[in-house]
Protein backbone atom coordinates (compact mmCIF):
# COMPACT_ATOMS: atom_id res chain seq x y z
CA UNK A 1 0.00 0.00 0.00
CA UNK A 2 2.00 2.88 -1.34
CA UNK A 3 -0.28 5.64 -0.04
CA UNK A 4 -0.05 4.28 3.50
CA UNK A 5 3.74 4.18 3.23
CA UNK A 6 3.68 7.75 1.96
CA UNK A 7 1.53 8.87 4.89
CA UNK A 8 3.79 7.02 7.33
CA UNK A 9 6.92 8.73 5.98
CA UNK A 10 5.27 12.17 6.28
CA UNK A 11 4.36 11.40 9.89
CA UNK A 12 7.88 10.12 10.55
CA UNK A 13 9.42 13.34 9.18
CA UNK A 14 7.17 15.52 11.33
CA UNK A 15 7.97 13.55 14.48
CA UNK A 16 11.69 13.68 13.69
CA UNK A 17 11.53 17.46 13.35
CA UNK A 18 9.67 17.71 16.64
CA UNK A 19 12.20 15.42 18.35
CA UNK A 20 15.08 17.60 17.14
CA UNK A 21 13.28 20.76 18.33
CA UNK A 22 12.69 19.23 21.78
CA UNK A 23 16.37 18.36 22.21
CA UNK A 24 17.70 21.67 20.92
CA UNK A 25 15.40 23.57 23.29
CA UNK A 26 16.98 21.91 26.33
CA UNK A 27 20.28 23.19 27.66
CA UNK A 28 22.67 20.32 28.46
CA UNK A 29 24.02 20.19 32.00
CA UNK A 30 27.52 19.02 31.11
CA UNK A 31 29.72 17.89 28.26
CA UNK A 32 28.42 14.31 28.33
CA UNK A 33 24.81 15.43 27.95
CA UNK A 34 25.74 17.81 25.15
CA UNK A 35 27.49 15.06 23.18
CA UNK A 36 24.56 12.73 23.76
CA UNK A 37 22.19 15.36 22.45
CA UNK A 38 24.33 16.17 19.41
CA UNK A 39 24.69 12.50 18.45
CA UNK A 40 20.95 12.00 18.79
CA UNK A 41 20.25 15.02 16.60
CA UNK A 42 22.80 13.78 14.06
CA UNK A 43 21.09 10.38 14.02
CA UNK A 44 17.70 12.02 13.46
CA UNK A 45 19.07 14.19 10.64
CA UNK A 46 20.44 11.13 8.88
CA UNK A 47 17.06 9.44 9.19
CA UNK A 48 15.34 12.55 7.81
CA UNK A 49 17.64 12.41 4.81
CA UNK A 50 16.93 8.72 4.21
CA UNK A 51 13.17 9.11 4.60
CA UNK A 52 13.15 12.15 2.32
CA UNK A 53 14.86 10.15 -0.42
CA UNK A 54 12.25 7.40 -0.06
CA UNK A 55 9.44 9.96 -0.21
CA UNK A 56 10.88 11.57 -3.35
CA UNK A 57 11.06 8.17 -5.03
CA UNK A 58 7.40 7.58 -4.20
CA UNK A 59 6.38 10.95 -5.67
CA UNK A 60 8.42 10.34 -8.81
CA UNK A 61 6.49 7.06 -9.29
CA UNK A 62 8.84 5.68 -11.92
CA UNK A 63 7.04 2.31 -12.04
CA UNK A 64 3.50 3.82 -11.99
CA UNK A 65 2.41 1.84 -8.91
CA UNK A 66 1.22 4.95 -7.02
CA UNK A 67 -0.99 6.16 -9.87
CA UNK A 68 -2.35 2.66 -10.27
CA UNK A 69 -3.30 2.49 -6.58
CA UNK A 70 -4.94 5.95 -6.69
CA UNK A 71 -6.91 4.95 -9.74
CA UNK A 72 -8.09 1.70 -8.12
CA UNK A 73 -9.36 3.64 -5.06
CA UNK A 74 -11.01 6.49 -6.98
CA UNK A 75 -12.81 4.27 -9.52
CA UNK A 76 -15.11 1.32 -9.01
CA UNK A 77 -16.55 0.18 -5.71
CA UNK A 78 -14.65 1.87 -2.86
CA UNK A 79 -15.83 -0.62 -0.24
CA UNK A 80 -14.60 -3.52 -2.32
CA UNK A 81 -11.06 -2.06 -2.39
CA UNK A 82 -11.27 -1.23 1.32
CA UNK A 83 -12.24 -4.77 2.34
CA UNK A 84 -9.59 -6.22 0.05
CA UNK A 85 -6.87 -4.24 1.78
CA UNK A 86 -8.36 -5.08 5.18
CA UNK A 87 -8.18 -8.79 4.36
CA UNK A 88 -4.52 -8.37 3.37
CA UNK A 89 -3.77 -6.74 6.72
CA UNK A 90 -5.56 -9.48 8.68
CA UNK A 91 -3.78 -12.17 6.70
CA UNK A 92 -0.43 -10.55 7.40
CA UNK A 93 -1.02 -10.46 11.15
CA UNK A 94 -2.22 -14.06 11.14
CA UNK A 95 1.03 -15.12 9.58
CA UNK A 96 3.10 -12.88 11.88
CA UNK A 97 1.14 -12.64 15.14
CA UNK A 98 4.08 -11.31 17.20
CA UNK A 99 5.10 -8.58 14.78
CA UNK A 100 5.73 -5.40 16.84
CA UNK A 101 4.00 -2.19 15.84
CA UNK A 102 6.32 0.78 15.47
CA UNK A 103 5.25 3.62 17.75
CA UNK A 104 6.80 6.82 16.42
CA UNK A 105 5.78 8.86 19.43
CA UNK A 106 7.57 6.50 21.78
CA UNK A 107 10.56 6.05 19.45
CA UNK A 108 11.44 9.77 19.34
CA UNK A 109 10.16 10.85 22.74
CA UNK A 110 12.63 12.65 24.96
CA UNK A 111 13.01 10.18 27.83
CA UNK A 112 14.36 11.21 31.20
CA UNK A 113 17.42 9.38 32.45
CA UNK A 114 15.51 8.10 35.48
CA UNK A 115 12.93 6.11 33.55
CA UNK A 116 15.09 3.01 33.50
CA UNK A 117 15.86 3.27 29.76
CA UNK A 118 18.96 4.51 28.08
CA UNK A 119 18.93 7.29 25.54
CA UNK A 120 19.13 6.63 21.84
CA UNK A 121 22.80 7.46 21.39
CA UNK A 122 25.21 6.87 24.28
CA UNK A 123 28.70 8.37 24.15
CA UNK A 124 30.12 6.40 27.08
CA UNK A 125 31.59 3.79 24.74
CA UNK A 126 32.76 6.24 22.08
CA UNK A 127 35.64 7.80 24.00
CA UNK A 128 38.55 6.41 25.95
CA UNK A 129 39.28 7.49 29.50
CA UNK A 130 42.18 9.64 28.30
CA UNK A 131 39.93 11.52 25.87
CA UNK A 132 37.49 12.50 28.64
CA UNK A 133 34.42 12.88 26.41
CA UNK A 134 36.34 14.60 23.60
CA UNK A 135 38.21 17.16 25.66
CA UNK A 136 41.65 15.69 24.97
CA UNK A 137 43.40 13.64 22.30
CA UNK A 138 44.60 10.12 23.07
CA UNK A 139 47.78 9.63 21.02
CA UNK A 140 49.59 7.29 23.41
CA UNK A 141 49.40 4.27 21.08
CA UNK A 142 50.50 6.37 18.09
CA UNK A 143 53.34 7.77 20.18
CA UNK A 144 54.61 4.24 20.78
CA UNK A 145 54.33 3.48 17.07
CA UNK A 146 56.22 6.68 16.26
CA UNK A 147 59.08 5.68 18.55
CA UNK A 148 59.38 2.38 16.67
CA UNK A 149 59.98 4.13 13.35
CA UNK A 150 63.59 3.80 12.15
CA UNK A 151 65.74 6.89 12.56
CA UNK A 152 63.48 8.97 14.84
CA UNK A 153 64.58 10.57 18.10
CA UNK A 154 63.35 9.41 21.48
CA UNK A 155 60.72 11.96 22.48
CA UNK A 156 58.48 12.19 25.50
CA UNK A 157 54.71 12.23 25.06
CA UNK A 158 54.56 16.00 25.65
CA UNK A 159 57.25 16.60 23.02
CA UNK A 160 55.42 14.31 20.61
CA UNK A 161 52.25 16.38 21.00
CA UNK A 162 54.22 19.39 19.74
CA UNK A 163 55.59 17.76 16.58
CA UNK A 164 53.24 14.94 15.57
CA UNK A 165 51.90 17.02 12.64
CA UNK A 166 55.38 18.07 11.43
CA UNK A 167 56.74 15.80 8.68
CA UNK A 168 59.82 17.74 7.58
CA UNK A 169 63.29 18.16 9.06
CA UNK A 170 64.37 18.93 11.74
CA UNK A 171 61.18 17.87 13.58
CA UNK A 172 61.00 14.55 11.71
CA UNK A 173 64.52 13.19 11.02
CA UNK A 174 63.40 10.63 8.44
CA UNK A 175 64.82 10.76 4.94
CA UNK A 176 62.45 11.16 2.05
CA UNK A 177 63.44 7.82 0.57
CA UNK A 178 62.46 6.08 3.84
CA UNK A 179 59.03 7.70 3.99
CA UNK A 180 57.59 5.39 1.35
CA UNK A 181 58.19 2.35 3.55
CA UNK A 182 55.19 0.31 4.65
CA UNK A 183 55.77 1.03 8.34
CA UNK A 184 55.78 4.82 7.89
CA UNK A 185 52.83 4.67 5.48
CA UNK A 186 50.84 2.66 8.04
CA UNK A 187 51.77 5.06 10.86
CA UNK A 188 50.66 8.18 8.98
CA UNK A 189 47.46 6.44 7.87
CA UNK A 190 46.56 5.42 11.43
CA UNK A 191 47.27 8.95 12.67
CA UNK A 192 45.00 10.48 10.02
CA UNK A 193 42.28 7.87 10.70
CA UNK A 194 42.33 8.58 14.42
CA UNK A 195 42.03 12.34 13.94
CA UNK A 196 39.14 11.83 11.50
CA UNK A 197 37.30 9.52 13.89
CA UNK A 198 37.92 11.92 16.78
CA UNK A 199 36.47 14.93 14.98
CA UNK A 200 33.45 12.83 13.95
CA UNK A 201 32.84 11.96 17.59
CA UNK A 202 33.22 15.46 19.03
CA UNK A 203 31.49 17.36 16.18
CA UNK A 204 28.65 15.16 14.94
CA UNK A 205 26.56 18.11 13.68
CA UNK A 206 29.28 19.65 11.52
CA UNK A 207 29.29 19.05 7.77
CA UNK A 208 32.46 16.96 7.84
CA UNK A 209 32.13 15.65 4.29
CA UNK A 210 32.45 19.22 3.01
CA UNK A 211 35.41 19.80 5.33
CA UNK A 212 37.23 16.67 4.13
CA UNK A 213 36.51 17.58 0.52
CA UNK A 214 38.16 20.97 1.07
CA UNK A 215 41.25 19.17 2.38
CA UNK A 216 41.39 17.04 -0.78
CA UNK A 217 40.97 20.07 -3.05
CA UNK A 218 43.71 21.94 -1.23
CA UNK A 219 46.06 18.98 -1.57
CA UNK A 220 45.33 18.63 -5.28
CA UNK A 221 46.21 22.29 -5.84
CA UNK A 222 49.44 22.05 -3.84
CA UNK A 223 50.47 18.82 -5.55
CA UNK A 224 49.77 20.21 -9.02
CA UNK A 225 51.78 23.34 -8.18
CA UNK A 226 54.58 21.22 -6.67
CA UNK A 227 54.23 23.02 -3.32
CA UNK A 228 53.57 20.16 -0.88
CA UNK A 229 56.04 20.58 2.03
CA UNK A 230 58.76 17.95 1.89
CA UNK A 231 57.62 16.50 -1.45
CA UNK A 232 58.68 19.08 -4.04
CA UNK A 233 60.77 17.90 -6.97
CA UNK A 234 63.06 19.61 -9.44
CA UNK A 235 64.32 18.64 -12.83
CA UNK A 236 68.04 18.55 -13.37
CA UNK A 237 70.04 18.56 -16.57
CA UNK A 238 70.93 15.54 -18.73
CA UNK A 239 67.58 13.85 -18.26
CA UNK A 240 67.70 13.48 -14.53
CA UNK A 241 65.09 14.30 -11.97
CA UNK A 242 65.43 14.43 -8.22
CA UNK A 243 63.75 15.72 -5.12
CA UNK A 244 64.60 18.98 -3.48
CA UNK A 245 66.24 18.57 -0.11
CA UNK A 246 67.08 21.09 2.56
CA UNK A 247 70.77 21.85 2.57
CA UNK A 248 71.92 18.72 0.68
CA UNK A 249 71.64 16.93 -2.64
CA UNK A 250 70.10 13.73 -1.31
CA UNK A 251 67.97 11.61 -3.53
CA UNK A 252 69.38 12.65 -6.97
CA UNK A 253 68.29 10.14 -9.59
CA UNK A 254 70.16 9.42 -12.79
CA UNK A 255 67.71 8.20 -15.41
CA UNK A 256 70.48 7.08 -17.79
CA UNK A 257 72.15 4.70 -15.34
CA UNK A 258 68.95 4.10 -13.32
CA UNK A 259 70.76 4.77 -10.07
CA UNK A 260 70.20 7.10 -7.13
CA UNK A 261 73.01 9.17 -5.61
CA UNK A 262 72.74 10.48 -2.06
CA UNK A 263 75.47 13.12 -2.53
CA UNK A 264 75.53 15.89 -5.11
CA UNK A 265 79.32 15.83 -5.54
CA UNK A 266 79.31 12.10 -6.22
CA UNK A 267 76.54 12.61 -8.75
CA UNK A 268 78.48 15.35 -10.59
CA UNK A 269 81.64 13.23 -10.74
CA UNK A 270 79.54 10.33 -12.03
CA UNK A 271 78.39 12.42 -15.03
CA UNK A 272 81.93 12.48 -16.48
CA UNK A 273 82.44 8.73 -16.11
CA UNK A 274 82.62 6.35 -19.07
CA UNK A 275 79.78 4.20 -17.76
CA UNK A 276 77.40 7.15 -17.61
CA UNK A 277 78.42 8.38 -21.07
CA UNK A 278 77.82 4.92 -22.59
CA UNK A 279 74.46 4.64 -20.82
CA UNK A 280 73.43 8.11 -22.03
CA UNK A 281 74.41 7.31 -25.63
CA UNK A 282 72.56 3.99 -25.50
CA UNK A 283 69.45 5.69 -24.14
CA UNK A 284 69.66 8.40 -26.79
CA UNK A 285 70.06 5.81 -29.53
CA UNK A 286 66.98 4.00 -28.22
CA UNK A 287 64.98 7.21 -28.62
CA UNK A 288 64.16 7.55 -24.90
CA UNK A 289 64.87 11.22 -24.12
CA UNK A 290 62.00 11.91 -21.70
CA UNK A 291 62.54 12.61 -18.05
CA UNK A 292 61.57 9.81 -15.74
CA UNK A 293 61.16 9.92 -12.00
CA UNK A 294 63.06 7.59 -9.75
CA UNK A 295 61.27 4.25 -9.54
CA UNK A 296 60.73 2.50 -6.24
CA UNK A 297 63.01 -0.32 -5.22
CA UNK A 298 62.01 -3.44 -7.09
CA UNK A 299 59.57 -1.57 -9.32
CA UNK A 300 59.96 -1.40 -13.06
CA UNK A 301 56.91 0.80 -13.64
CA UNK A 302 57.82 4.43 -14.51
CA UNK A 303 56.28 6.86 -12.07
CA UNK A 304 55.48 4.23 -9.43
CA UNK A 305 57.85 5.93 -7.01
CA UNK A 306 56.07 9.26 -7.46
CA UNK A 307 52.69 7.62 -6.95
CA UNK A 308 53.85 6.21 -3.62
CA UNK A 309 55.13 9.63 -2.63
CA UNK A 310 51.76 11.14 -3.52
CA UNK A 311 49.91 8.65 -1.31
CA UNK A 312 52.15 9.41 1.67
CA UNK A 313 52.01 13.17 1.05
CA UNK A 314 48.20 13.06 0.92
CA UNK A 315 48.03 11.42 4.34
CA UNK A 316 50.50 13.90 5.79
CA UNK A 317 48.44 16.79 4.42
CA UNK A 318 45.29 15.29 5.94
CA UNK A 319 47.00 15.10 9.36
CA UNK A 320 48.20 18.71 9.13
CA UNK A 321 44.76 19.97 8.13
CA UNK A 322 42.93 18.03 10.85
CA UNK A 323 45.42 19.20 13.47
CA UNK A 324 44.69 22.82 12.57
CA UNK A 325 40.97 22.18 13.07
CA UNK A 326 41.65 20.44 16.41
CA UNK A 327 44.17 23.01 17.65
CA UNK A 328 42.15 23.78 20.79
CA UNK A 329 41.93 20.10 21.77
CA UNK A 330 45.65 19.74 21.10
CA UNK A 331 46.59 22.58 23.45
CA UNK A 332 44.20 21.24 26.08
CA UNK A 333 45.84 17.82 25.79
CA UNK A 334 49.32 19.25 26.38
CA UNK A 335 48.13 21.14 29.45
CA UNK A 336 46.34 18.08 30.81
CA UNK A 337 49.37 15.81 30.34
CA UNK A 338 51.67 18.29 32.06
CA UNK A 339 49.16 18.63 34.88
CA UNK A 340 48.95 14.88 35.38
CA UNK A 341 52.70 14.53 35.40
CA UNK A 342 52.81 16.76 38.47
CA UNK A 343 50.23 14.68 40.34
CA UNK A 344 50.82 11.75 42.66
CA UNK A 345 49.27 8.33 42.13
CA UNK A 346 46.80 8.95 44.95
CA UNK A 347 45.65 12.21 43.38
CA UNK A 348 45.13 10.48 40.02
CA UNK A 349 43.01 7.82 41.68
CA UNK A 350 40.95 10.45 43.49
CA UNK A 351 40.38 12.32 40.23
CA UNK A 352 39.31 9.11 38.49
CA UNK A 353 36.89 8.29 41.30
CA UNK A 354 35.43 11.79 41.11
CA UNK A 355 34.84 11.38 37.36
CA UNK A 356 33.17 8.00 37.89
CA UNK A 357 30.97 9.38 40.64
CA UNK A 358 29.97 12.31 38.47
CA UNK A 359 29.12 9.95 35.60
CA UNK A 360 26.98 7.79 37.90
CA UNK A 361 25.25 10.85 39.29
CA UNK A 362 24.38 12.22 35.86
CA UNK A 363 23.11 8.78 34.88
CA UNK A 364 20.79 8.46 37.89
CA UNK A 365 17.40 9.94 38.66
CA UNK A 366 17.94 13.68 38.64
CA UNK A 367 14.28 14.62 38.50
CA UNK A 368 13.34 13.51 42.01
CA UNK A 369 15.21 16.16 43.95
CA UNK A 370 15.62 19.43 42.11
CA UNK A 371 16.69 21.26 45.26
CA UNK A 372 19.77 19.04 45.57
CA UNK A 373 20.73 19.83 41.98
CA UNK A 374 20.43 23.54 42.61
CA UNK A 375 22.60 23.21 45.69
CA UNK A 376 25.29 21.26 43.79
CA UNK A 377 25.47 23.97 41.15
CA UNK A 378 26.73 26.43 43.77
CA UNK A 379 30.39 25.52 44.29
CA UNK A 380 31.74 26.17 47.78
CA UNK A 381 34.91 28.20 47.22
CA UNK A 382 35.53 30.55 50.17
CA UNK A 383 39.26 30.96 49.40
CA UNK A 384 38.54 32.08 45.80
CA UNK A 385 40.79 29.37 44.37
CA UNK A 386 41.13 29.07 40.57
CA UNK A 387 38.90 26.49 38.92
CA UNK A 388 40.33 23.34 37.34
CA UNK A 389 39.27 21.78 34.04
CA UNK A 390 36.32 20.05 35.75
CA UNK A 391 34.90 23.33 37.05
CA UNK A 392 35.90 22.65 40.67
CA UNK A 393 38.48 24.59 42.73
CA UNK A 394 42.03 23.28 42.55
CA UNK A 395 43.59 21.85 45.75
CA UNK A 396 44.92 24.42 48.17
CA UNK A 397 48.37 22.81 48.29
CA UNK A 398 48.62 23.16 44.50
CA UNK A 399 47.53 26.77 44.84
CA UNK A 400 50.37 27.39 47.33
CA UNK A 401 52.89 25.32 45.35
CA UNK A 402 52.57 27.46 42.23
CA UNK A 403 52.33 30.67 44.26
CA UNK A 404 49.04 31.65 42.68
CA UNK A 405 48.23 33.85 45.67
CA UNK A 406 51.23 36.13 45.04
CA UNK A 407 50.51 39.23 42.98
CA UNK A 408 53.05 40.56 40.49
CA UNK A 409 52.07 43.99 39.10
CA UNK A 410 53.70 45.35 35.94
CA UNK A 411 53.64 49.09 35.37
CA UNK A 412 54.78 48.70 31.75
CA UNK A 413 51.69 46.58 30.97
CA UNK A 414 49.38 49.29 32.33
CA UNK A 415 49.56 48.19 35.99
CA UNK A 416 48.26 44.74 35.08
CA UNK A 417 48.52 42.24 37.96
CA UNK A 418 49.76 38.70 37.24
CA UNK A 419 48.87 35.93 39.68
CA UNK A 420 51.73 33.51 40.23
CA UNK A 421 55.37 33.48 39.23
CA UNK A 422 54.78 31.35 36.14
CA UNK A 423 52.35 33.78 34.56
CA UNK A 424 54.63 36.68 35.53
CA UNK A 425 57.71 35.14 33.87
CA UNK A 426 55.72 34.23 30.78
CA UNK A 427 54.32 37.71 30.22
CA UNK A 428 57.74 39.26 29.42
CA UNK A 429 57.66 37.59 25.99
CA UNK A 430 53.98 38.29 25.33
CA UNK A 431 52.62 40.96 23.03
CA UNK A 432 51.23 43.21 25.78
CA UNK A 433 54.59 43.73 27.50
CA UNK A 434 56.51 44.14 24.22
CA UNK A 435 53.96 46.71 23.06
CA UNK A 436 54.42 48.62 26.31
CA UNK A 437 58.19 48.73 25.74
CA UNK A 438 57.68 50.00 22.20
CA UNK A 439 55.47 52.78 23.54
CA UNK A 440 58.41 53.85 25.71
CA UNK A 441 60.70 53.94 22.67
CA UNK A 442 62.47 50.64 23.43
CA UNK A 443 62.59 48.84 20.11
CA UNK A 444 65.55 46.45 20.39
CA UNK A 445 67.19 44.11 22.92
CA UNK A 446 63.91 43.56 24.76
CA UNK A 447 65.38 40.44 26.39
CA UNK A 448 67.60 42.72 28.51
CA UNK A 449 64.50 44.21 30.13
CA UNK A 450 63.26 41.00 31.77
CA UNK A 451 62.31 41.36 35.44
CA UNK A 452 61.93 45.15 34.91
CA UNK A 453 58.35 46.24 35.54
CA UNK A 454 58.70 49.98 36.37
CA UNK A 455 58.72 52.59 33.63
CA UNK A 456 61.49 54.75 35.15
CA UNK A 457 63.82 51.75 35.54
CA UNK A 458 63.25 50.72 31.91
CA UNK A 459 63.94 54.25 30.68
CA UNK A 460 67.15 54.53 32.74
CA UNK A 461 68.42 51.22 31.39
CA UNK A 462 67.55 52.24 27.84
CA UNK A 463 69.42 55.56 28.22
CA UNK A 464 72.46 53.74 29.58
CA UNK A 465 72.42 51.30 26.68
CA UNK A 466 72.15 54.18 24.21
CA UNK A 467 75.10 55.98 25.84
CA UNK A 468 77.21 52.82 25.70
CA UNK A 469 76.39 52.27 22.03
CA UNK A 470 77.23 55.92 21.23
CA UNK A 471 80.51 55.64 23.12
CA UNK A 472 81.45 52.49 21.23
CA UNK A 473 80.70 54.20 17.90
CA UNK A 474 82.84 57.19 18.88
CA UNK A 475 85.71 54.97 19.92
CA UNK A 476 85.57 53.11 16.62
CA UNK A 477 85.50 56.38 14.65
CA UNK A 478 88.38 58.06 16.58
CA UNK A 479 90.96 55.27 16.37
CA UNK A 480 94.30 56.76 15.21
CA UNK A 481 96.70 54.44 13.40
CA UNK A 482 100.49 54.97 13.77
CA UNK A 483 103.31 53.53 11.68
CA UNK A 484 106.83 52.88 12.91
CA UNK A 485 110.04 53.10 10.94
CA UNK A 486 109.75 49.52 9.75
CA UNK A 487 106.24 50.06 8.39
CA UNK A 488 104.31 48.30 11.16
CA UNK A 489 100.82 49.81 11.67
CA UNK A 490 99.34 49.91 15.16
CA UNK A 491 96.93 52.01 17.27
CA UNK A 492 98.27 55.26 18.72
CA UNK A 493 98.03 54.04 22.32
CA UNK A 494 100.21 51.00 21.66
CA UNK A 495 102.64 53.10 19.66
CA UNK A 496 103.10 55.56 22.52
CA UNK A 497 103.56 52.75 25.05
CA UNK A 498 106.27 51.10 22.93
CA UNK A 499 107.92 54.48 22.43
CA UNK A 500 108.01 55.16 26.19
CA UNK A 501 109.62 51.78 26.75
CA UNK A 502 112.32 52.58 24.18
CA UNK A 503 111.43 49.70 21.94
CA UNK A 504 110.83 51.90 18.91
Amino acid sequence: MILEEQRFIHEDLERLEQAIADRVAEEPRNLRDRLNRDHEVSHFLNRIEEQSKRLLDIYKDTDGARNKEIQSISTGDQFEEFYRQLDEIKDFHKRYPNEPVENLERAYKRRQLGEGETTGMEVDNLFTGEESYGQFLDLTALHEEYLNLPGVKRLSYVQYLDIFDAFTAPQLPIKRSNKISDRYFKYVGELASYLESFIKKVRPLQDLSKLFASFDDEFEKQWSANEVPGWTEEKAENGTQGPKTEGSGEGIWCADCEREFTNENVYKNHLTGKKHIRAAEARKAAGDSSDRPAPAAGSGIPGAHRLKERAVAEREHRVRSLTQVLSAEREATKINVERKQGMTERERQMELEALLNESEYTGGDRGNDQSDDEGDDRIYNPLKLPLAWDGKPIPYWLYKLHGLGVEYPCEICGNFVYMGRRAFDKHFSEALHIFGLKCLGITSNTNLFREITRIDEALRLWEKLEKDRKKDRDNRDNVVQMEDAEGNVMPERIYLDLQKQGIL
